[in-house]
């Protein structure tokens, strides 16, 4: 499992990474993917791939997952951990309910700034 540090280093993933796929577009995309023409993306093949992040909440604290998807798995390539600020201000528009986010604006530029900003 990977850091911050090994994400910065791995200007490939970082060029992999798709920041506007939420949990649920995958789904979609990769589990559910015969319904896929009718959202202008298509799964053609295991070799198909997605690098997403997203916050969990099950967690506690919550932290930041890196996510590599394809048809057949969901590996969990990074986990990272968030300011306590921006932790809880992020579990209060959750409502703080436990689950698995999108990332919010606030989290996504903080952790643009982090991958990119120190690079």
């Amino acid at each position: 499992m990977i850091g911050v540090e090994g994400i910065r280093k791995d200007h490939e993933l970082i060029n992999a990474i798709d920041w506007d796929m939420t949990p649920e577009e995958a789904v979609t995309l990769y589990l559910e993917w015969g319904n896929n023409w009718s959202h202008g993306k298509m799964v053609k093949s295991k070799n198909d791939v997605s690098h997403y992040f997203v916050v969990n909440t099950w967690d506690d604290p919550p932290q930041i997952y890196l996510i590599r998807r394809n048809s057949e798995e969901a590996v969990e390539l990074a986990i990272i951990d968030m300011p306590e600020e921006l932790r809880n201000r992020f579990l209060e528009s959750v409502g703080h309910n436990k689950g698995v986010y999108a990332l919010n604006e606030e989290v996504k530029a903080w952790l643009e700034d982090e991958l990119h900003g120190a690079a």
